[in-house]
């Protein structure tokens, strides 16, 4: 495979959303062969299973219940979108992957990082991303902007308290120590522009290597 798996990572309002689109189009403009997807989601059965998993009224889910549907969601969005792209050489832009559950399921649900980690061994096999950036951001600064933000889509994991969400950016800090050589940290808690360019830099100095 020629091609590059980038992933964008952080809590929610880290603004990870935004910057993958201008990175993408930025590295569009300077003529790479650049594809952005998102997590769960990218494809047809993939948007439906993150619908059931985001869905506000569905409340009774069980945590093991939601990291497999994760899994599941990831399996199909891998085998019919990312890895054809590789093949194709083309370099991927994905809006969350595997340390999202690793995180939230695995270290903010209790699930296990390990036991979650294995899970989603089954789904991607040796798939890793070739480059992660994590959006670094208090998770209290990322929920005000969120709560700032009306067009923001609304779902289930909103509805978790502070506690929630500082377990997962504890969760992610685990990562960083974990996977070190793929896991670049980018400030987040700044304005756009500057995020935009630091992440930008990262992505472009690991595709000239």
């Amino acid at each position: 495979m020629n091609g590059y798996f980038i992933t964008f990572e952080g809590g929610e309002g880290a603004g990870k959303t935004s910057v993958l689109d201008r990175v993408y189009y930025t590295l569009l403009e300077q003529g790479y062969d650049v594809l952005k997807t998102r997590e769960p989601g990218g494809i047809e059965i993939a948007e439906q299973i993150r619908r059931i998993i985001l869905d506000p009224k569905n409340t009774a889910m069980e945590e093991r219940t939601e990291a497999l549907l994760y899994a599941a969601a990831r399996r199909q969005h891998l085998v019919e979108k990312v890895l054809p792209a590789l093949e194709q050489g083309k370099i991927i832009l994905c809006d969350r992957f595997i340390d999202s559950s690793l995180a939230y399921q695995g270290y903010a649900r209790g699930l296990g990082i390990e036991e979650v980690y294995a899970i989603n061994q089954f789904a991607i096999k040796e798939q890793m991303p070739h480059l992660t950036l994590f959006f670094d951001i208090e998770p209290k600064k990322g929920l005000a902007r969120i709560e700032s933000n009306k067009e923001r889509e609304r779902n289930r994991l909103d509805l978790e308290n502070i506690l929630f969400h500082e377990r997962v950016y504890q969760g992610y800090q685990i990562l960083l120590d974990k996977f070190p050589a793929r896991i670049k940290v980018v400030n987040a808690d700044q304005p756009i522009e500057a995020v935009e360019k630091d992440a930008y830099d990262c992505v472009i100095e690991h595709l000239n290597k």
